[in-house]
């Protein structure tokens, strides 16, 4: 009985996806709401798993030889109007600060919604020479983004993220840099958070105010929306000829710096819950869940039960993330129930009679089976069940993507699949504005991304039917 009203207590996620994802990251601990609209507080569950995304990209960026920076909150207005197309861009989501103390400020300074300003106002006083490039710096830092409608973890008015900020000495290098980033992050959504991901390059209109080419990896949720999960941007020297960055070549000649920017934020967490959950709440892939393994007792009140947990914790700790819910005043079936929201990837179950017979109980979340293993075979058990769970959801993922896939040859099939359908629609496209817009118009969807691997589905954009350029990925998104 308590199991069923414990898991009651989630909205089903097919009856409404917004409740149920809003139940999630609130019954799970993720996070709470702040006094100020539009702001989270990330509990210490939900910053555990920003603190392993941390760990593995910082790792991922230092072994491509970046190193990291901290860079100020507060950008005088001075600085962001120096590069008019990238201020029009973020106007209407700045906040501003203008006053300090008691006083007035002389000049309004922006909370920054992006760093690009004031990283290239510094890099034009270090950088002199091509002995002085490349610069590979990264920051990891919060922004703030003035949103209308916001939802913790996928849009909210500050959030945290890592932005890198490079120069280079040509413009071949900094596009090398751009798409290695590009890279470095659709391998870590795949091999870490288990989301498969459609890489390509942003049209016009939706790429990064100030960028030559924005890059983009996209996935599509379990209710068919996408959500851009990192983007990469190359700048050319646009914003080096706005800053005054320049160096001295081999040559002796004065020349313009080539620039890149990438980042990843918090969205990848609400990327993870609205991928992998299900109505029992989170699944997270092993190589990312802060706790890996979770041991329930069974009569710990029994003698040695407690003391058997324990020796479990100190023996599995050596390999995995491991934690022990001894709680007396709430029963097995509750605390099942409890990991099973949180998504801990594997579940142990020990009682007396286990003990006596040197075996446990293995639950895995993803798909909720049972196996009895020997104590001494325990630790290879599970083992093989981490890889097996990151590639099972990894897989199921990928299923639910070809699934919500679809292709629209012309306007009237496009909506028309809109009408039954969430998901991708893959269509040829002219490369107007103007067919971009009306698929915005007609049913609030927008071109994700125009993918490194074009397939040819026609001749003709599907919109207006004159030849076609590009196959695209549209999708409404979060």
């Amino acid at each position: 009985m308590e199991n069923k009203e414990f898991v009651k207590e989630l909205t089903k996620m097919d009856e409404d996806f917004a409740q149920w994802y809003t139940d999630i990251i609130l019954k799970a601990e993720l996070v709470d709401y702040a006094p100020v609209k539009g702001f989270m507080v990330i509990r210490p569950y939900g910053y555990a798993i920003w603190e392993n995304i941390q760990k593995i990209l910082d790792n991922e960026f230092k072994k491509t030889g970046h190193r990291n920076a901290y860079f100020p909150l507060l950008i005088p207005e001075s600085l962001l109007n120096k590069e008019k197309e990238h201020v029009e861009g973020f106007a209407p989501e700045v906040a501003w600060v203008t006053q300090g103390g008691e006083n007035e400020l002389s000049e309004r300074l922006c909370v920054r919604p992006t760093s690009e300003t004031i990283i290239c106002t510094m890099y034009s006083k270090w950088v002199k020479s091509y002995r002085d490039l490349p610069l590979l710096y990264n920051q990891w830092a919060n922004v703030v983004r003035w949103e209308k409608t916001t939802r913790p973890f996928l849009r909210t008015s500050e959030f945290l993220w890592q932005e890198g900020h490079t120069i280079h000495a040509t413009e071949e290098e900094a596009r090398e840099e751009t798409l290695r980033m590009h890279k470095i992050y659709a391998d870590f959504l795949e091999n870490y958070l288990a989301i498969p991901v459609v890489m390509g390059r942003k049209s016009e209109k939706e790429k990064f105010a100030g960028a030559e080419e924005t890059y983009t990896i996209e996935a599509l949720m379990h209710d068919g929306k996408a959500l851009q999960s990192g983007t990469s941007h190359y700048f050319g020297n646009h914003f080096a000829k706005a800053f005054d960055i320049k160096f001295q070549n081999k040559e002796g000649k004065m020349e313009y710096c080539y620039q890149t920017s990438w980042g990843m934020t918090t969205r990848v967490i609400g990327g993870i819950i609205m991928t992998h959950g299900d109505d029992r709440g989170l699944k997270l892939p092993p190589n990312i869940a802060p706790i890996q393994v979770v041991v329930v007792p069974i009569a710990q009140h029994k003698e040695g039960v407690i003391q058997k947990v324990e020796e479990l914790k100190d023996k599995l700790s050596k390999h995995f993330s491991v934690e022990v819910d001894i709680r007396s005043e709430v029963s097995p079936g509750y605390k099942f129930n409890y990991w099973e929201l949180r998504g801990v990837p594997v579940r142990i179950e020990i009682g007396p009679k286990d003990i006596e017979n040197h075996e446990c109980i293995l639950f895995r979340r993803d798909t909720l089976e049972k196996e009895t293993i020997k104590l001494d075979k325990l630790e290879e058990r599970i083992k093989e069940l981490m890889v097996d769970i990151q590639n099972h959801m990894f897989q199921m993922a990928k299923e639910n993507v070809e699934k919500h896939t679809f292709i629209a040859r012309s306007l009237e099939e496009y909506l028309d699949i809109f009408k039954h359908q969430q998901g991708y629609i893959k269509m040829m496209w002219c490369g107007c504005q103007e067919c971009e817009d009306k698929i915005k118009e007609e049913v609030s969807s927008t071109i994700r991304c125009i993918p490194f691997h074009e397939e040819k589905l026609d001749n003709k954009c599907a919109i207006c039917g004159k030849e076609a350029k590009h196959m695209v990925y549209t999708a409404r998104q979060y």
